[in-house]
């Protein structure tokens, strides 16, 4: 038994398919590997409770993770170069009443070209958010799950702003997963005290034009977030809601006022990266379908919050505000026949 090697096989195999994590869980005789495919968990097979076990300890001492500990829950990365891919894979782990440990690798593709366009499905959404790039200043935030192309949406139009003006972008991020010669890209470390608050008072200094802040975490954080945009910067940051309302409820638990968001912010934008329907499938693509390139199995839905019905929102609380919510825009998608209806149910937010 080589578990190294089999251990690559596993993630060559879930690159293949354009997984975003790996799940290995414990069940009483086997463990189970399931490959999270567009939103979804799929069954990939079964193996022994000591191939299980083995292949765990390998991950945890690839990054550099306690082999020894088995009951307290861990968590790590390690990087990787298979395929032609630089990755990165963080890994946590916890223990089962029945002292088996399960394992949840999430994988980072650092890539360093994107493709040329956002693959949306309404492209005018993406004309809108061209327009709030062009901004001289202001707070544009996006929000949506692990995995929903946040990441990707920003590089791909702040490529765009730089292709048409001369300009310094500054991106800080945990960790950098689009290389991108053009920007100046810094990396949060906690441990050397490099938080995202340290980074970005830093990178006021340089006078940049744009900052890209990785995610708003914490109160420090969103202050100077919302410093950078009163002095007159282009601020775009993520953060974690439900929904465009949600982030707005967010940022006042983070203690910033009605009246900073009034004055900063210009843009609220909610995505998910919805599979998109296959003929040859008869509904979602599944992994081993080529009809489909794997880029192009999932497109974005944004529920998009500027203009007046932005500014109605903040501190006003559920009066109704004129834009298109998530729902509505999965509803347009289904009746256009863009998605089936188990997608539509399976991403409708509550």
């Amino acid at each position: 038994m080589n578990i190294e090697a089999d251990a690559r096989r596993l993630i060559q195999e879930a690159l293949r398919v354009g997984v975003s994590d790996v799940h290995i869980l414990p069940e009483k005789q086997t463990y189970v590997i399931y490959l999270r495919i567009n939103g979804r968990l799929e069954q990939l097979r079964q193996e022994s409770l000591e191939w299980g076990k083995r292949l765990i300890s390998y991950f945890k001492f690839l990054a550099n993770m306690d082999v020894g500990e088995k009951r307290k829950p861990q968590s790590g990365a390690a990087h990787l170069e298979i395929e032609g891919c630089n990755l990165e894979m963080r890994f946590s782990t916890i223990t089962n009443v029945l002292l088996l440990e399960s394992l949840v690798i999430r994988l980072i593709r650092q890539h360093k070209q994107i493709a040329t366009r956002v693959q949306t499905y309404f492209p005018k959404d993406i004309e809108v958010l061209r327009r709030l790039v062009r901004r001289k200043s202001g707070l544009l935030l996006f929000s949506g799950p692990v995995g929903s192309g946040k990441t990707t949406t920003i590089y791909q139009l702040l490529r765009e702003r730089m292709a048409s003006d001369t300009m310094q972008v500054i991106t800080m991020e945990d960790p950098v997963e689009i290389y991108e010669e053009s920007f100046l890209q810094t990396e949060v470390n906690e441990r050397a005290g490099i938080t995202y608050d340290a980074l970005i008072k830093a990178s006021l200094r340089h006078h940049p034009d744009i900052l890209m802040i990785g995610e708003i975490r914490d109160s420090q954080t969103a202050r100077m977030v919302i410093r950078g945009a009163l002095t007159g910067h282009l601020m775009i940051a993520t953060i974690h809601a439900k929904n465009v309302r949600g982030v707005i409820a967010r940022l006042q638990e983070l203690g910033v006022s009605d009246e900073q968001l009034r004055q900063t912010l210009i843009g609220v934008v909610s995505q998910r990266l919805v599979p998109r329907f296959c003929v040859q499938c008869a509904g979602v693509c599944n992994k081993a379908c080529t009809a489909l390139a794997i880029e192009a199995k999932r497109y974005a839905l944004l529920e998009i919050l500027v203009g007046s019905a932005l500014q109605q929102v903040v501190g006003q609380g559920q009066q109704v505000a004129a834009y298109q919510t998530l729902n509505e825009k999965l509803r347009k998608a289904w009746a256009y026949g863009y998605i089936d209806t188990a997608t539509f149910e399976h991403f409708e937010v509550e």
